[in-house]
């Protein structure tokens, strides 16, 4: 079933955004959208028409703005800014990155306060429609006087220039129109800037990471706690009476979790007798450690659910005798957020680490490595090498790309956001992240059979089944990095978290009860 988005109307969120890209959800302009872009775009028209002066309708742009264009060559400004400004480098971006940006552009568009023709908002959602996707280097932007790299990239196939991803492959934005039968469009004036004015870049980067950073941490409270089981840790930290002294939200939620999670273990009640007095901090304390890169990743949910629906065009036409040049574009609204998320992230593969390393020690009844005969076997001793190496790669990614600012245009622009480099950097450590977990996962799964014949609670033995559909026990050395490939796929497709969760769902049980979109 297909649903109905009104883009510039209904309001825009990472889960209609990802419908969108995903072709789940048609977006559409209705009525109401139609009325106010064409109302914008008379209104450029007039100012042409009296030349009035307007930055980027008949100026030049930056440092240029004090350069008047005559009325004859607004149109040709506006192509001229797209060729100027696509100075992008690197590899290209992921093609659902640059679709995503095609629509988070078209909602900030469609709002009537940029002045664009009705007939380039249709040309592109007809990109987003047939997939015909931009290609768009990663690196170029400074997140600051909108994302000018990438959008220009983004927006070249509209006057017939560039590379599009078209049925899987790269190829020349000519010769897609050739097979597709379409031809390029005429930009009027100010479409050029409106198109590349923006913050939807940075913006595309936040909705991934929302989307991955959750299904990272909804992961690390199921892992987490089959290591804690593996482990004989006991579930008394997890007391909600605990955690009511010290309400976060996100504690709560995890502690909560964890709870549920572990209702029902019989390897849990095997040991409840044991002496022990304190599990280590990576298993006592993951509801304050957890919980804390929940809220974190709250905050950039909150934060990006305002971009997605914002205008962060420069000049804002409000009418044709009213416009405002203001700093909409500017970037360092998520790039704070984008970068405090950074850390969260970096946080939970730190933990998950330490319990990779307690699951190796051979204390409280485990094998040394994981593996009986060792010496012989290294057992899952590398493994935890890898994890580390994650781990420190990703610390060495949470310098805040925010911190900095380098003057650009001469010194017009002298103080940028760097908000693109964030939402890079924190998708890359969510890459290194999702294979640590999966490590964790792995480890956990081949510790937690010697606790047989005790079974854990009826949630983590089915989460422990699913991974064995996949990967088998490990009674001698083999080649791991296959294993650990296998499991991260079950992260990085959100196949091992959804499955859980409906699995929990036919038992009756909601791990997120009372925290709904949280």
């Amino acid at each position: 079933m297909t649903f109905t988005f009104q883009y510039g109307t209904d309001q825009l969120t990472t889960e209609i955004t990802l419908s969108i890209a995903a072709g789940k959800t048609k977006g559409v302009l209705g009525e109401a959208a139609t009325r106010r872009i064409n109302a914008s775009h008379d209104a450029v028209k007039q100012i042409v028409a009296e030349q009035k002066t307007v930055y980027g309708v008949n100026t030049g742009f930056g440092i240029l703005a004090n350069t008047a264009i005559s009325p004859e060559d607004t149109a040709t400004l506006q192509y001229k800014i797209l060729q100027s400004h696509s100075v992008g480098v690197g590899d290209p971006i992921p093609v659902e990155v640059a679709k995503i940006m095609l629509i988070t552009k078209v909602q900030a568009l469609a709002q009537g306060f940029s002045g664009v023709q009705l007939s380039t908002l249709e040309r592109i959602i007809w990109h987003i429609n047939n997939n015909v996707i931009p290609v768009v280097p990663e690196k170029g932007s400074v997140g600051a006087s909108g994302d000018l790299a990438p959008l220009s990239h983004l927006f070249l196939p509209l006057i017939g220039l560039g590379e599009c991803f078209y049925k899987g492959e790269r190829r020349p934005t000519a010769a897609v129109f050739a097979e597709t039968g379409m031809s390029p469009i005429t930009l009027g004036p100010k479409e050029g800037l409106a198109l590349i004015n923006g913050t939807q870049f940075i913006l595309s980067f936040a909705v991934k990471a929302v989307q991955r950073m959750h299904n990272c941490l909804e992961a690390a409270d199921i892992i987490g706690a089959m290591s804690l089981e593996a482990l004989t840790g006991t579930k008394a930290p997890f007391d909600e009476r605990l955690h009511a002294l010290r309400p976060y939200k996100g504690n709560l939620l995890v502690a909560q979790r964890l709870r549920l999670l572990l209702k029902g273990s019989e390897i849990m009640e095997s040991h409840v007798d044991c002496g022990r007095v304190q599990d280590p901090y990576s298993l006592r304390c993951m509801p304050q450690v957890h919980g804390a890169s929940r809220n974190a990743w709250l905050h950039l949910k909150e934060l990006t659910s305002i971009e997605l629906n914002a205008v962060t065009d420069n000049p804002i036409i409000l009418g044709a005798h009213d416009t405002i040049s203001g700093g909409n574009f500017h970037g360092q609204p998520l790039a704070l957020p984008l970068d405090y998320a950074c850390f969260a992230a970096a946080e939970i593969g730190n933990i998950a680490d330490r319990r990779c390393y307690l699951l190796l020690e051979g204390k409280w009844g485990l094998p040394m490595l994981l593996m009986k005969d060792v010496g012989l076997n290294s057992g899952f001793m590398i493994p935890q090498y890898t994890t580390a190496a994650l781990v420190t790669e990703n610390k060495t990614l949470c310098f805040p790309a925010s911190a900095d600012s380098i003057p650009t245009s001469l010194g017009q622009e002298d103080h940028v956001s760097m908000g693109s480099i964030s939402g890079r950097k924190l998708n890359r450590v969510l890459d290194n992240l999702e294979y640590i977990l999966a490590i964790e996962l792995l480890s956990a799964c081949q510790a937690i059979e010697f606790r047989r014949p005790h079974k854990s609670s009826a949630l983590l033995e089915y989460a422990h089944d699913y991974v064995r559909e996949f990967v088998g026990f490990a009674s001698e050395d083999r080649i791991f990095a296959d294993d650990i490939n296998r499991v991260a796929g079950l992260i990085k497709d959100f196949s091992f978290v959804q499955k859980l969760d409906a699995f929990a769902a036919s038992q009756g049980i909601n791990l997120n009860e009372g925290f709904e979109g949280f």
